[in-house]
């Protein structure tokens, strides 16, 4: 199926390469500078992916506002200490829901995008006084996480947050991303999984949110008592809680925020 793929690139780390991959494949791609001329864009939502990979740190708040017509990435500012250098990275695929949807084209040219991402743009020299804001808004489909997870910990490893052989966050991301899938959004792929992670040298935060009814995190079973010893429920909440160093759930139960923290001894 050709589809249509917005890439928003202000210094062209990404947009040549991926441009003439998925131009081969087949597909409609345009790509853009800024985020002023993206906001130009005919028929800008009517994009099945909408890649954006902008410096934000010269940008203050304020640049541009979200009329409800336009991807959220390109209104955003994020602030950052120091001399860090800003970064937001996002991946949008929100009309490969419903009928549209396809799971491994989305997860083939997922895969393409981060695969070069982490080979040529995130070198450990670049990263390292980098602040990034990256986000995945994707149908509910458990290979796409796999994706992401795969690229967030090798992301996440560069900036010595942590050392994988070292560290349980994959055991911990993977458990959210599965909870939000499986019972946040009931497998249902026309359903959005919303993932946000903040990256740098100091910790990494990352903010899973499906669109599910949500839950009440008390009404889990303890998986500590004795009584519910061969009970599933609760676990992966346990292991989250126990991994991570910050976690927290909104008030519906629906979107979940957990910190790790750079660790100098353990990784």
């Amino acid at each position: 199926m050709r589809r249509r793929i917005l890439i928003i690139d202000d210094h062209d780390d990404l947009a040549s390469e991926i441009n003439e991959t998925f131009t081969e494949l087949g597909h409609d791609v345009t790509v853009v500078e800024n985020r002023r001329k993206a906001l130009q864009v005919d028929d800008l939502e009517d994009y099945d992916l909408v890649i954006t990979d902008l410096d934000v740190g010269r940008h203050g708040p304020g640049t541009t506002t979200n009329n409800g017509s336009q991807p959220e990435c390109l209104s955003k500012s994020v602030d950052a200490p120091g001399s860090e250098r800003i970064k937001a990275f996002k991946i949008r695929a929100t009309n490969f829901c419903g009928d549209q949807f396809n799971e491994e084209e989305l997860r083939e040219m997922i895969a393409t995008v981060l695969d070069y991402k982490i080979r040529f743009v995130d070198k450990t020299d670049v990263v390292q006084d980098l602040h990034e804001n990256i986000e995945f808004e994707l149908p509910s489909a458990i290979s796409l996480m796999h994706v992401v997870l795969e690229y967030l910990m090798r992301r996440v490893e560069k900036l010595g947050v942590v050392k994988t052989e070292q560290s349980n966050l994959f055991v911990a991301l993977d458990e959210a991303f599965v909870n939000a899938i499986k019972h946040g959004n009931k497998y249902d792929a026309a359903k959005l999984i919303r993932v946000i992670a903040e990256v740098s040298k100091s910790e990494a935060r990352f903010t899973i949110e499906d669109e599910g009814e949500g839950f009440d995190l008390n009404s889990i079973p303890d998986p500590l008592d004795p009584e519910n010893l061969f009970k599933t429920s609760g676990r992966g909440v346990l292991f989250i809680y126990n991994i991570m160093d910050e976690v927290k759930y909104n008030e519906r139960g629906n979107r979940l925020t957990m910190v790790k923290k750079r660790n100098e001894i353990s990784g």
